[in-house]
């Protein structure tokens, strides 16, 4: 198992659909299931590096991303998603800070 790249509350760029948003959580390794892998992950990322939950900027819907499809969003801007309130204090730096303390 490699370590994740990113981390809960980091700012991302999805590299092949051009979109933004927060990472929310963070699986070492693909958690989903062969039936959503066929039909979903049509790039065939690999599913022994992490994946991250994601909360989509200008959208209502979240992502599961394979770590090779992100980068890191220098933008510096804020995600607007409904649940960024929820699961997240504020924007420091590039990185929300959550409401809860991760373990």
């Amino acid at each position: 198992m490699s370590n994740a790249k990113f981390g809960v509350g980091q700012v991302v760029h999805h590299l092949l659909f051009d979109y933004r948003g927060v990472v929310f959580d963070v699986d070492a390794e693909f958690q989903g299931t062969e039936e959503w892998y066929r039909q979903v992950a049509q790039s065939r990322p690999p599913r022994d590096q992490p994946w991250y939950h994601v909360l989509v900027d200008g959208a209502y819907h979240t992502t599961y991303v394979a770590e090779r499809n992100l980068e890191a969003d220098r933008s510096g801007e804020e995600v607007d998603h409904p649940l960024v309130q929820e699961i997240f204090d504020h924007l420091d730096g590039g990185c929300y800070v959550s409401r809860q303390n991760v373990n």
